[in-house]
């Protein structure tokens, strides 16, 4: 048992780093100081607002308007109005809705809280009262809109009046096409205040509140964000992938505008994504809370600088399991490459390339038969045919427990042969190679997306070295610790990424097995060649076992009752 214990310790605390990632803050009391940001406060918002549906054009929605209107005038702030009819396409989309033409205008609410000096550019806080037909979008997006309730609250409580101007955006239309956001950055004179923006989205019910895209040229204020929020979860990959993606948000058209910004989001329970039963009860509290306390410690940031930060080169950042926050120039990134290919060089220096080699051969199959695998696992679970978009995010948590258990087919067949330890260093160092080569060319393309190689790589590199240094005995506690830390920070990644992506791009998980094997190797005792084969078969026909039970589940579950109203299924 003792030879195991490093790998158990390892696994451990990976999980344990990994659960500390994904769990949301409990939500402030009633009571809590004024001047913080409370859910409970904030949830007395939500349930007035997500009573019913309140789609653009609905006699809800109008009364939805009422309220908040009556809510910002009590929380002392200037309350104007702007509407132009939807455009054709949204008009379309509404039509088919209701099932009647009627021509509908989106009508944005804009509130303002003066500064002491309202000659410098405002703070927009932005997000949309509007509603999809048939959901009562408690998340999507009543959670932003109380969220920004809450927060001028607390600023108003402090009797301090802010340095600039404090504006509320609160647009109509989004799920029509972003038609009230349009009509505000490209017909509305009040746009010409706005400095900076923090726009608050959802897409789901829960999970942890990431800031997931800024604006361009985000280095000053990236800075300005890590000295400001207490704990933020946010990392420069999402902001690089969210700018390849065809996705928008109201943001998207400021941004186009070339409007600095910040967008917060939580996209956990996915399955209450435009549902009929996303309603106030179903809504995270936590995840509330996540999103407010962020937006309300970066508002009084930018709200308090005396000047707002300006263009500079971007940023690479990211939140290490919500605990701390890192940022640094994007060519810093080369010396973590470099670092982590010196230690992996001293650690596998003097071994055979017959040992090497083999190593590389171990990440390129297992990346070939986990790709595989993943492929045909969704093809099991009924991706391949005709399927609702709703229902399959429903099955997200069973979806990505059939991942995991298909990685670990995988992993077992791959890396239950037995492994000699002297010829261990060298193939960890063949093992870790295609994935530097991979961090060099992500360090030399897209910078601020590499740090999900290099870091691991150089974890693990720092293990393998310290073992050849020193040997074994500190070696493996070492490289527990690296693979602790590594590990577990791939399992977050890939929780993220598969709540974004895994229905249709499961091989997402490709990545996060892959570093966590490099990994995860040197800590897996000498197995006796005798029966290790057949073991190690029997191990991943369990778990391919329990993995086609998962996917032949999905396929044959009844359509979700989580589903939109006006998807085709329902």
């Amino acid at each position: 048992m003792k030879n195991w214990a490093y790998l158990l310790i390892a696994v451990a605390g990976a999980v344990l780093l990994a659960v500390i990632a994904t769990t949301t803050p409990r939500p402030a009391a009633q009571d809590a100081p004024p001047t913080e940001f409370s859910a409970t406060r904030a949830m007395a918002d939500v349930r007035e607002i997500a009573r019913a549906p309140h789609p653009t054009g609905s006699a809800e929605n109008a009364r939805v308007r009422a309220y908040l209107t009556a809510r910002l005038q009590s929380l002392g702030m200037t309350v104007t109005t702007s509407s132009a009819p939807v455009g054709a396409r949204a008009q379309a989309r509404l039509d088919k809705w209701r099932g009647s033409a009627e021509p509908a205008r989106a009508i944005n609410l804009i509130a303002t809280l003066p500064g002491r000096d309202p000659g410098k550019p405002a703070l927009l806080l932005m997000a949309h009262h509007d509603t999809v037909w048939g959901s009562p979008g408690a998340a999507d997006d009543t959670a932003g809109v109380a969220s920004i309730l809450e927060t001028v609250r607390a600023i108003r409580a402090s009797g301090v009046q802010p340095e600039r101007t404090l504006m509320v955006l609160l647009t109509d239309g989004e799920e029509l096409g972003l038609d009230g956001a349009e009509q505000f950055f490209r017909q509305d004179p009040a746009r010409a205040r706005v400095g900076v923006i923090i726009n608050l989205e959802t897409r789901g019910g829960g999970g942890r509140a990431s800031m997931f895209e800024t604006g361009d040229q985000n280095g000053a204020m990236i800075d300005l964000f890590a000295g400001a929020v207490r704990r933020p979860v946010g990392t420069s990959l999402s902001v690089f992938v969210y700018n390849h993606l065809p996705n928008s948000t109201d943001y998207t058209v400021a941004k186009r505008q070339d409007v600095p910004g910040f967008n917060f989001a939580f996209i956990g329970r996915s399955g209450l994504y435009h549902s009929p039963l996303a309603t106030p009860d179903a809504l995270d509290q936590g995840a509330l809370q996540d999103m407010g306390r962020q937006t309300l410690d970066l508002s009084r940031a930018l709200l308090a600088t005396p000047q707002l930060p300006g263009k500079a080169p971007d940023r690479v950042f990211y939140d290490l399991f919500g605990l701390a926050f890192v940022a640094y120039a994007a060519w810093a990134g080369w010396l973590f490459v470099i670092g982590a290919a010196a230690a992996y060089g001293y650690a596998g220096w003097g071994g055979s390339w017959r040992n090497f080699l083999p190593g590389v051969a171990v990440s390129l199959l297992l990346a070939v038969l986990s790709g595989v695998l993943l492929y045909l696992g969704n093809l099991a679970s009924g991706s391949g045919g005709e399927t609702n978009y709703y229902d399959r995010l429903a099955a997200i948590p069973r979806l990505e427990l059939q991942a995991a258990l298909l990685c670990l087919t995988a992993a077992a067949l791959i890396l239950g042969r037995p492994v000699k330890r002297e010829a261990l260093p060298a193939m960890v160092a063949g093992m870790a190679a295609p994935f530097l080569m991979l961090a060099a060319v992500a360090q030399a393309m897209a910078p601020t997306a590499a740090f999900p190689l290099y870091l691991p790589l150089l974890l693990g590199g720092i293990g393998a070295a310290v073992t050849r240094w020193r040997g074994p005995r500190l070696g493996l506690w070492v490289s527990a610790a690296a693979a602790a830390l590594g590990a577990g920070y791939m399992l977050t990644m890939g929780h993220a990424l598969f709540q974004a992506v895994g229905p249709g791009m499961p091989f997402a998980m490709l990545l996060p097995l892959g570093l966590s094997a490099v990994l995860i190797l040197p800590l897996i005792p000498e197995i006796p060649q005798r029966g290790a084969m057949r073991r190690a078969a029997l191990l991943a026909g369990l778990f391919a076992v329990f993995a086609l039970a998962i996917a032949l589940w999905v396929r044959f579950d009844p359509i979700a009752p989580s589903v939109a109203v006006y998807s085709s299924d329902h």
